[in-house]
């Protein structure tokens, strides 16, 4: 059988040390993640058993859970469509973690939602929960909100899409791309992706005291964080 790397032009890999650092850069990036958030998941999953209430089904910490599952259940499917569309080791590796470690944590918060005794299906419109106020009582327009751009963006209206949440036409542009240009839609689309998950992490952050919402939140801010920075070098090298 002939690999990816076989059957990829001479050119592709015209910049071999470069190529090698950056997938090194990406498996470390991985590596690391997964190791704090298990590390970081495991001691606040104790404590939490111990001095945590059990949440209500129009909470942050169940709206969050129902909601943040949606949003990574796309990551994996814009994951998956892009690995199909390129034979490029970077981005297939990077295609890898995020369709791996979203779907593992869409499982972690279905779990949460069984273990409260709360249905998986919210009561109320998507988003709800990150329009209500802050645990210090601010409008939920003066929590953290990240637009695609990475600045400062309009309050969230309950029911309308998820911050960062791909467009159906964006979808469908992605998956009849490939090569360059499917590395390029799937950048642009994923940083934007992790800006909105980076936002309802923040918001739950501002309406929570729960240790293991808390910590998995905290997990989401720093590991996207740096996968946008990683992402948006990758991107610049395509432009």
């Amino acid at each position: 059988m002939t690999s990816d790397s076989a059957q990829r032009p001479a050119a592709a890999d015209a910049h071999p040390p470069r190529r090698r650092s950056l997938l090194r850069a990406i498996t470390v990036a991985v590596v690391v993640t997964a190791l704090s958030i298990g590390a970081v998941a495991f001691s606040a999953g104790r404590l939490s058993t111990i001095v945590d209430a059990t949440p209500d089904t129009t909470s942050a910490e169940a709206g969050f859970a129902r909601d943040m599952q949606e949003h990574h259940n796309q990551g994996v499917e814009l994951a998956l469509i892009v690995r199909d569309r390129t034979q490029d080791d970077s981005v297939r590796l990077l295609a890898y973690d995020i369709a791996t470690t979203q779907a593992r944590q869409s499982g972690q918060m279905s779990g949460w939602l069984a273990v409260w005794g709360l249905p998986q299906f919210s009561p109320e419109a998507s988003m709800t929960w990150m329009t209500r106020p802050t645990l210090a009582g601010k409008s939920h327009g003066a929590s953290h909100t990240v637009g695609t751009d990475g600045e400062s963006a309009a309050a969230h209206v309950a029911g309308e899409p998820m911050p960062g949440l791909a467009t159906a036409a964006q979808i469908e542009a992605l998956t009849a791309a490939s090569g360059v240009e499917a590395e390029r839609q799937f950048l642009v689309i994923m940083i934007a992706h992790h800006r909105g998950a980076i936002a309802m992490a923040q918001a739950v952050l501002d309406r929570s005291t729960n240790a293991t919402v808390h910590a998995f939140a905290t997990s989401v801010v720093l590991s996207q964080k740096s996968e946008i920075d990683l992402m948006t070098g990758m991107l610049a090298e395509r432009s």
